[in-house]
């Protein structure tokens, strides 16, 4: 079923049979972008196509994708580029359906990010399991090596190229782009006090550049199209084309490619067929597992899921991994199963995350269970409180987004805990 009246952007592979074949790729336009840039323009000139165009880096953070990479150290050598194949978080399987669907468009797109940034080495670092994916991915690798599409003098130009995979071990902490490149550097995967920035000191110290594989797989068409026909999707602000993912309770989970700007109610009623049961919306998690709850009524479901928008409604689009849960799910049960997560998923770096996910958990389990007093409420919210603003990377600010908000806005939810006797509140 088609989720869109218009042609596919980033899911191609939807409406053209073996689209993972090289050949079949390249009867359709492929690898032309990335023949034209290396023959015909500087690599300053691909970076301004791409910051004209509005690309925001689609791994989460949205932030504009020429822009970050203008920042490239053109003064220490040589620079690298990684692609972010590490998709963890809860509810987020766009990545993994481009990378076995529409793998060339996401392979030319790496391409193209080395030739902007001068690099001639490029990596992807796919998370641990998924092995087999990485397996087809040498193939693809192997296929455009023989096809002379990587390698040596490309094009008949001077430009060299050569592109790696390399698995992860399958640790939630890796999506992090510092943590991500101690990963790939052989280092247990935990992330790098900033500044510097990887695109000043990344990879083996030297200047490097990390995409996410959404982002990556937009630059083939933005070049062969132009920026101005790229932003003809999308809002102003946040121009282009995004893949969300659906999943949670809907009747037709599954990834659609829609522009940004389409509504709340747009994806879960229109395309993922509403609620099973008939049941009402209750909250939704705009982005996966790391989200904060959104309480469904009318005013978001009928916002637009862009970065700008999505924030008025107490939230961040992040990934667009976008979980529904309905009138039948209990937020303490909610929030527990991300706390465990989080809690199973922190590297112990830092004090704050560790030590607060740790007992988080304590009591998110006892409150789950109807095993706790009203004051457990209060510590638990006490101890996220204590989390925020203190950790050195996201994770253990995304372990509290789901507790704090669900705290504050479905209090109700907690107000079935009874009264119980005056005593101590330890976690333990």
């Amino acid at each position: 079923m088609a989720d869109t009246q218009r042609p596919y952007v980033l899911l191609r592979h939807r409406e053209i049979p073996d689209f993972d074949n090289l050949e079949v790729y390249r009867q359709n336009n492929g690898f032309k972008a990335f023949e034209k840039v290396v023959t015909q323009m500087q690599p300053a000139e691909v970076v301004e196509v791409v910051k004209a165009s509005g690309l925001r880096g689609r791994g989460g953070a949205g932030f504009p994708t020429g822009l970050k990479w203008s920042f490239i150290d053109n003064k220490n050598w040589p620079h690298y580029v990684v692609a972010n194949a590490d998709e963890s978080e809860p509810g987020t399987f766009k990545d993994r359906e481009i990378m076995e669907g529409n793998p060339y468009q996401f392979l030319e797109g790496v391409a193209i990010c080395a030739y902007a940034v001068k690099a001639n080495a490029a990596y992807v670092y796919l998370r641990g399991e998924f092995w087999e994916l990485a397996g087809r991915l040498d193939q693809h690798i192997a296929a455009m090596q023989a096809a002379g599409l990587l390698g040596d003098r490309l094009f008949g130009t001077d430009y060299a190229l050569n592109i790696y995979t390399h698995l992860g071990a399958g640790a939630y902490i890796c999506g992090e782009e510092t943590a991500l490149l101690e990963s790939l550097e052989g280092k247990l995967g935990q992330p790098r006090l900033r500044p510097p920035f990887p695109p000043s000191f990344g990879l083996y110290s030297k200047p490097t550049i990390v995409n996410n594989v959404e982002t990556l797989a937009n630059v083939p068409l933005i070049i062969e199209h132009g920026s101005d026909w790229y932003r003809t999707y999308g809002t102003e602000k946040s121009p282009g084309v995004k893949i969300y993912s659906l999943s949670g309770c809907v009747n037709r989970p599954g990834n659609y490619e829609l522009p940004l700007g389409a509504t709340f109610r747009e994806l879960i009623f229109e395309y993922g067929g509403g609620i099973p049961g008939g049941r009402q919306v209750k909250a939704i998690m705009a982005a996966g597992a790391s989200s904060s709850l959104i309480v469904a009524n009318d005013q978001a479901l009928d916002t637009s899921m862009d970065y700008e928008s999505v924030p008025n409604v107490g939230a961040q689009l992040g990934s667009a991994s976008v979980i529904v849960i309905d009138e039948s799910v209990s937020i303490p049960w909610l929030i527990n199963k991300t706390v465990h997560f989080f809690r199973h998923e922190s590297c112990g770096k830092c004090t704050p995350c560790r030590e607060g996910t740790y007992w988080m958990s304590h009591l998110t389990e006892r409150i789950a269970q109807d095993q706790a007093k009203p004051a457990d409420v209060e510590l638990l919210y006490e101890v996220a409180s204590q989390i925020r603003g203190k950790c050195l990377c996201a994770l253990g600010e995304f372990s509290i987004e789901a507790v704090a908000s669900g705290i504050e806005r479905f209090r109700g939810d907690f107000e079935r805990l009874e009264p119980q006797a005056e005593s101590d509140q330890r976690i333990g």
